[in-house]
């Protein structure tokens, strides 16, 4: 063989290697952003939830307004976010009134009772359940992605195209706090 078939032979090799590391990391960037869209379809799917119940709840609770009100402005607040950072912690707002509304719940046994408040619960407790899952699965994700742009030599094609790191979703400091039960 010749020489200029050798350098041929390694061109080639490197611009495969090029465009396969570009193509992984393409193809991770959009599993990221297809597992951040299945995050948004839970939260728009409980938002949808989230007026059913409190309509029930009213019925029953007519006095806990200061709780609808900070439900109210959360689900407003998810909303109107228009970024990942935003819509973490609008969800994260949401998940903690939530818990209040089922807090509050326990002291009116008809509404326990109450069949349309029976299934939104359940529907909603599925739904905060695919919402940690989905979490995950986009943490997951990100780390993947994160981790294969630090790698040499795709920190050399991250710089080259400008590619940028995924931020985690991330817990609010209110959410690690432990839960308080009072009798």
């Amino acid at each position: 063989m010749n020489t200029l078939t050798i350098i041929l032979i390694i061109v080639v090799v490197i611009v495969l290697a090029v465009v396969l590391l570009y193509n992984s990391l393409i193809r991770l960037r959009n599993q990221v952003d297809n597992s951040w869209a299945q995050i948004d379809v839970q939260l728009k799917r409980r938002n949808d939830l989230i007026p059913n119940l409190i309509e029930t709840v009213k019925g029953y609770a007519k006095h806990e307004k200061e709780l609808f009100e900070n439900i109210t402005k959360a689900r407003s607040a998810l909303v109107a976010a228009d970024t990942l950072d935003k819509k973490a912690k609008a969800s994260n707002q949401i998940t903690e009134t939530l818990k209040s509304l089922f807090a509050v719940a326990e002291n009116y046994p008809k509404l326990r009772a109450n069949e349309n408040f029976l299934q939104l619960q359940e529907e909603l407790t599925g739904t905060e359940n695919k919402i940690a899952y989905s979490r995950q699965n986009y943490n997951d994700l990100v780390m993947s992605f994160n981790t294969k742009m630090q790698n040499f030599p795709n920190n050399v094609l991250v710089k080259m195209f400008s590619f940028k790191a995924k931020d985690l979703f991330q817990a609010t400091e209110k959410e690690k706090e432990p839960v308080k039960v009072k009798f």
